[in-house]
């Protein structure tokens, strides 16, 4: 049996300290979004795609060069499921607004499809008749 090279291999510590930098920053994003802290939300999402980032690189790494720890693989999956749930809440969530702000205000979604060339309305608001 031949043994593992060692030189390339990533410790699990760096897989771990990898790991709790995504669940920190998951558990960050959706308490700003319990909040609806807009300005937190912006600055967790941003730090949550990097420490992703960095985290599938060192995991690719991991997994080319020695494997991953099972522990860890399915804890990583598990982080990886959360943040499909929550880019599914948010998709959820701005659908809804969508169509509140078509319900509240439909004269504001038919204007917006209306528009001439220059910008301007082809037609006058409110005048209810047909042109040909």
């Amino acid at each position: 049996m031949r043994p593992m090279q060692t030189s390339h291999v990533v410790p699990s510590a760096d897989l771990e300290a990898c790991l709790c930098a995504v669940e920190d920053r998951l558990s960050a994003l959706a308490n700003s979004l319990r909040e609806r802290d807009t300005r937190a939300i912006e600055l967790h999402s941003s730090e949550l795609h990097r420490a992703l980032a960095a985290a599938v690189q060192r995991f690719g790494h991991a997994a080319r060069t020695g494997g991953v720890p099972p522990r860890l693989r399915h804890r990583f999956a598990a982080a990886g499921a959360l943040v499909a749930a929550q880019r599914e809440s948010l998709a959820r969530a701005t659908a809804a607004l969508d169509r509140a702000i078509e319900v509240l205000l439909p004269d504001a979604a038919m204007e917006a499809s209306v528009y001439s060339a220059t910008g301007a309305s082809e037609r006058p608001p409110g005048t209810g008749c047909v042109q040909a």
